[in-house]
């Protein structure tokens, strides 16, 4: 799993340069979010552009990086593919977290 971190304004984003977040890699996934997002800005954007597949493992691991962060930081999603945004959709998970179509539009969303 790799993820890289670069900090914008009052967000740090997080890219995933995977294809897959699933079973395979989740536990991975949620340590390198944690090291990753340790310190750092309230609100946290994770570019999912790169990500093609993702299952409930993957799901999953995304919920727990949200929870690593506590209850006085955000975790934001962007960039979501097709098949992607689907699966947060059919699960509701679109309700949990706050999906943006591209990092572009994360970024000027500007929330603390």
């Amino acid at each position: 799993m790799s993820l890289t971190s670069t900090m914008t304004g009052n967000a740090q984003i997080v890219t995933v340069n995977a294809e897959r977040i699933d079973a395979a890699i989740a536990i991975q996934f949620k340590e390198d979010m944690r090291s990753e997002t340790e310190s750092g800005a309230s609100r946290v954007i994770l570019d999912l552009s790169e990500v093609k597949f993702i299952d409930s493992s993957g799901l999953g691991a995304i919920v727990a990086a949200m929870k690593q962060l506590g209850s006085d930081r955000k975790l934001d999603l962007a960039g979501l593919t097709p098949m992607v945004d689907k699966v947060f959709r059919l699960t509701r998970m679109d309700t949990v977290f706050d999906l943006y179509a591209s990092l572009n539009e994360a970024t000027a969303a500007r929330k603390s």
